[in-house]
């Protein structure tokens, strides 16, 4: 049984990265008017992927195509994976709420808020580097720079809060049905590949529960960070 896992599971990163991408293929030709928000948050998204070697083995310890996760840090399945969730967290409350970004109007622009934009969107990336310096496991950085910034956006852009905290939780379904299809089609794939003794131990339904905290964070931060580049319109 040992063997059957090994060889099995070394596919099932690659299967499950690429399975994020069929919804974004499905929304992306279906909903047009959500193109160029989708494409820009995927491009933007995409090379944090390139974070992988900060959080292998510490966090987990995927295998990859061909072997590059153990034997590099790096692996081709975290680009794909950070592709497809970016793209979906930016529209997925507009999604829902058949909406689309819209322009700040000119006494909104005059606010003293409106001259942070660059500062809330940068609060999670200057965030990370410091919070990772703590001595715990990396996950937790990610998480708390992603919530750090989902607040910047909201204190810059108070009238998004609702679209944050919704778009946060849709995005928490979204991907808690991944995880959830994730353990049904490879048993026990999280216990094994998951460094969960490094982690708190909580999990629902045998997900971690950072894997849900960090789906929260981001996507409280995407959905909100298209709306900064509205205000120049």
């Amino acid at each position: 049984m040992m063997g059957w896992h090994l060889a099995s599971d070394h596919y099932v990163w690659l299967l499950w990265s690429s399975a994020f991408l069929v919804p974004w293929a499905i929304v992306y030709l279906l909903f047009p008017r959500h193109r160029r928000a989708m494409l820009w948050a995927s491009l933007f998204t995409m090379p944090f992927g390139l974070s992988e070697p900060l959080f292998v083995p510490e966090y987990w310890h995927p295998p990859s195509l061909f072997n590059l996760a153990a034997s590099t840090g790096f692996d081709i399945e975290s680009l794909i994976f950070c592709f497809g969730i970016g793209g979906i967290a930016s529209v997925a409350y507009n999604l829902i709420t058949q909406q689309a970004p819209q322009p700040v109007s000119q006494a909104e622009k005059s606010r003293p808020l409106h001259k942070h934009h660059y500062t809330a969107l940068a609060a999670p990336f200057v965030s990370f580097p410091i919070l990772y310096l703590l001595p715990w496991n990396p996950i937790y950085p990610s998480i708390v720079a992603m919530f750090i910034g989902a607040l910047a956006n909201m204190l810059c852009r108070p009238d998004i809060k609702r679209k944050s905290w919704i778009g946060g939780l849709l995005f928490l379904l979204y991907y808690a049905l991944f995880l959830a299809g994730l353990e049904w089609s490879a048993p026990g794939y999280i216990e094994r590949v998951w460094n969960l003794a490094s982690l708190s131990g909580i999990s629902m339904a045998s997900m971690p529960v950072e894997e849900l905290l960090f789906a929260i964070g981001f996507g409280m931060y995407w959905s909100g960070v298209y709306e900064h580049f509205t205000w120049r319109k």
